[in-house]
C-alpha cells in the first residue's frame, strides 16, 4: 500500500523502532513451569493393594487344605480357571507338517521342520533325533526365551543338544516374532516394530479387542508342537517334558496349566508370583499377562499344581531379575500341595548362583531331573556340545516364513474385527448400548458424595482464568482424580453452591499443561463465558502419571501406563473403565455442588473415558471430544496402530465401536473434532 505525508513518517518511524528493537538482545522470557506430577505413587500403591488383596485370598485357600481330597479338588480348580483365563482355543486342524531339510551330527540329526499350527500360520522347529539309542524314546518341547534367533540362540541350542545327547527327542520352536517367524518384516527381512518384545506387545494389545490374548495364541503353538512331537513313532508318550528360559519359562509354566499331556515339566528363570512382579515394578510382554488371571485367583505355582502329581522342577538363579523369593514362596506352596498328594519328592526347586539365564548349572538341574523322572540316563552334567550356525538351523530359504506366503497374527486380527463388524447387531438404543459398555467394562455400581480433599491454590501458571484451586476427589478407595476449579476470583475452600453449567475438561495427559496450551480450552470459555470451568487429570495421567518402571516411561511401550494397563487384564478391571468411573465420580462431585448440567469435554486418550462417561451419565448434557479414535475397528484393522494398551476395552468389537457411542451421543449435542485415527500418535 502507498504511504504518504503524516502516515509514511509514522511508519518509518515505527519500522526504525523495529529494527533497532531486533538487533538488541531479546528480553528473557521467563521459565515455562514445569508440568504438575504431585501424586506419582498413587497407581502403584493402589495396585499394589489390588495385587496383594488377590494373593491373601489365594493363601487362605491353599492354607485350608488339609486331605488329599482337598488338594484333588485344588488341582481340578485351577484347571477350570485355567481354561477360563486362556479360553477360546481354537479347533484343532491339520499340521501340514514339511521336512525341509536334515542336519547330520555323529551323536543326532537335526531335522528341520515347518507346521501350521493354525491354517496358514507356519511355526519353524528343529527335531533333535538321537542315533543309536532304543526308540520310543522320551520327548521333550522346547520353549524359547527372548532372542533375536528364537531356536538358534546358543542357550536353547544347547539344552537341545544336551537332551539329544543323553537320548531324548526334543522339538525345538521358534517363538512368534523371534527367528524365523516375524510377524512385522521389511522388505530386509528385518522387524519394523522390534523383535521379540515388541513384536509381542504390538500384535497383542491389538488381540484384545477381539477377545483373543497373546498369552492363548503362544500356548495353542506349544501345544500344537505337542501334537507333532506325539504323531512322531520314535517318540514314548509315557514320558513328554516341557522345559524353556525365561519367556520360554513363561511358556513352559503357561503350557503345564492348559495342557495334561505332558508327564514333566522345567521352567527356568520365570516362576515366581504375580505380587514379586508388580512390587519389583517388572512390566511383563503381552504373553505374560493371562487375562483374569489374578482375578480367578491364580498365581505361577498354579500352573505347575495343574500338572500335580506328575515331576515338576522350578529352576532359579539368585541374581535373576524375576525375584527368587517369588520362586521359593511358589515352591513352598506347590511342595504343601504335593505332600498332601502323597508325592512331596516330585516337586523341586534348583536356586543357581547366577543372574538371568539357562545358564549350564540350571540346564544341568534339569537334565537330573528329567532322568530321575525317565530312567533313561544317569548323567550328572552337560554333554560336551556344539553349537552352529543360525544358517544351519533355519528350515527357510531366507530365513523368515514370509516367503511362504503364510499368514500374520495381525492378519487374524483384522479378519476377526471385520468378522465381528457384520456380526454386531445394530446397537440403536442408548439405554442398551450404555448397559452392554458398563459391563465390558465392569464399571461398579457408586452413587452419592464421593468426598474431596482441597488443595492449596495454585500460583499464576498461565491458566485462561487468573485462579486456579485443585480438588483431590475421591472415586474410589486409593484412587483420586485431580481436579482445577478455575475462576477469576481467589478461592482457598470448598467450592460454594453454583448451579451454573459445569464446563468439564478431561486431559489427555495432563490438565496443568493443557491448560496453558489447549486452544479449544479457551474457544469454549468464549463460548460459555457464564460456565463454571473445571479441569480433570485421571488416575495414571497429568498429576497422577506414575513416575515407576524406570525413569520416565509412560509413553514407552514397557512402560508404567502398560504396566498397569497389563495388571489391570489380569485384574479383570479393564483400565478404560476405571478411568470411566473417575469421570463419573467427578460428576457426581460437581452435582453435590449443584451443577446439574455439565458440559463433558476431552481430548484424546481423554476422549474415551469420556465418551463412555457421557454415555452413562444423565447429568452429561453435552459432549465435546478433539482428537478421539474414530473407531476401535479401525485400530484392530491397522498394522501400524500407535493407541496404548490402557485405550483398549478388552473384547470391545465383540459387542460394539466407538462410533455406536458417538452416535448415541447425538441427542446430547456431540460435537468430535479432528477425530484421531489408528496411526495418529496419542503421546503427541
Amino acid at each position: 500500500m502507498l504511504r504518504t505525508g503524516a502516515l509514511a513518517a509514522a511508519y518509518w518511524t515505527i519500522a526504525s523502532h523495529d529494527r533497532a528493537f531486533a538487533a538488541s538482545p531479546p528480553p528473557p522470557k521467563a521459565p515455562t513451569p514445569a508440568v504438575l506430577n504431585r501424586f506419582p505413587e498413587m497407581l502403584q500403591r493402589y495396585f499394589a493393594g489390588r495385587v496383594r488383596e488377590a494373593e491373601a485370598r489365594s493363601d487362605a485357600t491353599r492354607a485350608a487344605l488339609r486331605t488329599r481330597e482337598d488338594a484333588e479338588a485344588y488341582v481340578r480348580t485351577v484347571r477350570e480357571k485355567i481354561r477360563d483365563s486362556f479360553a477360546p482355543f481354537p479347533e484343532k486342524t491339520p499340521l501340514n507338517p514339511k521336512v525341509t531339510g536334515v542336519v547330520e551330527r555323529d551323536p543326532y540329526n537335526i531335522e528341520k521342520i515347518i507346521f501350521e499350527s493354525r491354517p496358514g500360520f507356519y511355526v519353524t522347529a528343529n527335531l533333535y533325533v538321537p542315533k543309536g539309542k532304543k526308540f520310543p524314546a522320551p520327548g521333550v518341547v522346547g520353549s524359547c526365551g527372548h532372542s533375536a534367533n528364537g531356536k538358534a540362540a546358543e542357550t536353547y541350542q544347547s539344552f537341545a543338544q544336551g537332551l539329544a545327547r543323553q537320548g531324548y527327542i526334543v522339538l525345538i520352536y521358534d517363538p512368534i516374532g523371534q527367528g524365523e517367524r516375524l510377524q512385522y518384516p521389511d522388505a530386509k527381512l528385518k522387524s519394523t516394530v522390534g523383535v521379540g518384545v515388541k513384536e509381542h506387545l504390538h500384535a497383542g494389545n491389538q488381540q484384545i479387542l477381539v477377545g483373543e490374548s497373546m498369552a492363548s495364541w503362544r500356548a495353542w503353538d506349544g501345544i500344537r508342537a505337542l501334537d507333532y512331537l506325539l504323531g512322531r513313532p520314535e517318540v514314548d508318550p509315557r514320558h513328554v517334558g516341557i522345559t524353556g528360559n525365561s519367556g520360554g519359562g513363561t511358556m513352559t509354566t503357561w503350557l503345564c496349566g492348559v495342557e495334561q499331556r505332558w508327564t514333566m515339566g522345567a521352567p527356568s528363570c520365570f516362576v515366581t508370583t504375580f505380587r514379586r512382579n508388580f512390587e519389583n515394578e517388572l512390566p511383563a510382554d503381552a504373553e505374560q499377562y493371562p487375562p483374569r488371571a489374578i482375578a480367578l485367583g491364580l498365581d505361577h505355582a498354579d500352573f505347575l499344581a495343574a500338572l500335580a502329581p506328575k515331576p515338576v522342577l522350578i529352576v532359579a538363579q539368585e541374581k535373576d531379575f524375576f525375584d527368587v523369593r517369588g520362586a521359593r514362596e511358589a515352591h513352598a506352596r506347590l511342595r504343601q500341595l504335593y505332600r498332601l498328594l502323597g508325592h512331596e519328592d516330585r516337586i523341586g526347586l534348583y536356586v543357581g548362583p547366577g543372574p538371568h539365564g539357562y545358564a549350564k548349572d540350571g540346564r544341568e538341574a534339569m537334565y537330573r531331573w528329567f532322568n530321575g523322572a525317565t530312567g533313561i540316563s544317569d548323567a550328572q552334567s552337560e554333554p560336551e556340545l556344539t553349537i552352529e550356525k543360525d544358517e544351519a538351523l533355519q528350515c527357510t530359504k531366507t530365513g523368515q516364513v514370509v516367503e511362504l506366503g503364510g499368514r500374520t497374527v495381525f492378519s487374524f486380527t483384522r479378519d476377526k474385527a471385520k468378522a465381528l463388524a457384520g456380526e454386531r447387531p445394530a446397537q440403536t438404543d442408548a439405554q442398551t448400548l450404555a448397559t452392554t459398555v458398563r459391563a465390558l467394562l465392569k464399571m461398579p455400581q457408586a452413587k452419592g458424595d464421593p468426598g474431596a480433599r482441597v488443595l492449596r491454590p495454585l500460583p499464576s501458571r498461565g491458566y485462561p482464568r487468573r485462579h486456579a484451586t485443585p480438588y483431590a476427589v475421591c472415586t474410589e478407595p486409593g484412587i483420586e482424580a485431580i481436579v482445577y476449579r478455575l475462576a477469576d476470583e481467589r478461592l482457598e475452600s470448598f467450592p460454594p453452591p453454583d448451579q451454573r453449567r459445569a464446563l468439564l475438561y478431561i486431559s489427555h495427559v495432563s490438565s496443568d499443561a493443557e491448560l496453558r496450551s489447549e486452544p479449544l480450552i479457551r474457544d469454549l470459555i468464549t463460548a460459555e463465558p457464564e460456565a463454571t470451568l473445571y479441569a480433570c487429570d485421571l488416575r495414571g495421567t497429568g498429576e497422577s502419571q506414575p513416575n515407576t518402571c524406570g525413569i520416565d516411561t509412560f509413553y514407552d511401550r514397557y512402560g508404567n501406563d502398560y504396566f498397569y494397563a497389563g495388571y489391570s487384564l489380569m485384574l479383570d478391571h479393564p483400565f478404560p473403565g476405571q478411568r470411566t468411573l473417575d469421570v463419573l465420580r467427578v460428576i457426581d462431585w460437581l452435582g453435590t455442588i449443584g451443577h446439574a448440567d455439565v458440559h463433558l469435554v476431552a481430548r484424546g486418550r481423554g476422549a474415551i473415558p469420556a465418551t463412555f462417561a457421557a454415555l452413562l451419565s444423565p447429568r452429561v448434557a453435552r459432549v465435546t471430544l478433539k482428537n478421539a479414535p474414530a473407531s476401535y475397528g479401525e485400530i484392530a484393522m491397522t498394522e501400524d496402530y500407535a493407541w496404548p494398551l490402557s485405550a483398549l476395552v478388552p473384547g470391545a468389537l465383540e459387542k460394539f465401536d466407538l462410533p455406536d457411542c458417538y452416535r448415541a451421543l447425538e441427542s446430547k449435542g456431540l460435537r468430535l473434532i479432528e477425530p484421531w485415527g489408528a496411526k495418529a500418535d496419542p503421546g503427541t
